[in-house]
């Protein structure tokens, strides 16, 4: 996702944040929270197996994305940038030599 794309997607949702006074409850401690509850609620969509209904899927997979960057947001962080950073942390953990097809951890390489 482009940095232009994610900045719309945020300037949306400080808009409906704003228009419904809801600031004072987005804590950081409440939205990480709130990430957690919309993970599970992703997760029990896989509950029983194979996946059934995609558009559950997708709405709360963009709960978990909306909590996502509304916490990035109140802590001052560029989400674009913050992944970008784990991505090369994690590239130099993971080389593709020895992590190609394993799915074990990195100080099991």
């Amino acid at each position: 996702m482009s940095q232009e794309r994610i900045e719309r997607i945020l300037g949306e949702l400080r808009e409906f944040v704003r228009e419904r006074e809801w600031e004072q409850f987005h804590s950081p401690e409440n939205l990480a929270k709130s990430i957690s509850i919309e993970a599970g609620e992703l997760l029990e969509c896989f509950q029983w197996g194979q996946l059934e209904d995609t558009a559950a899927v997708s709405h709360e997979l963009a709960d978990v994305l909306t909590y996502c960057l509304l916490l990035a947001d109140r802590l001052g962080l560029d989400p674009h940038a913050v992944v970008l950073e784990k991505l090369e942390i994690t590239r130099a953990k993971y080389p593709v030599g020895l992590s190609r097809g394993r799915s074990i951890k990195h100080d099991q390489l």
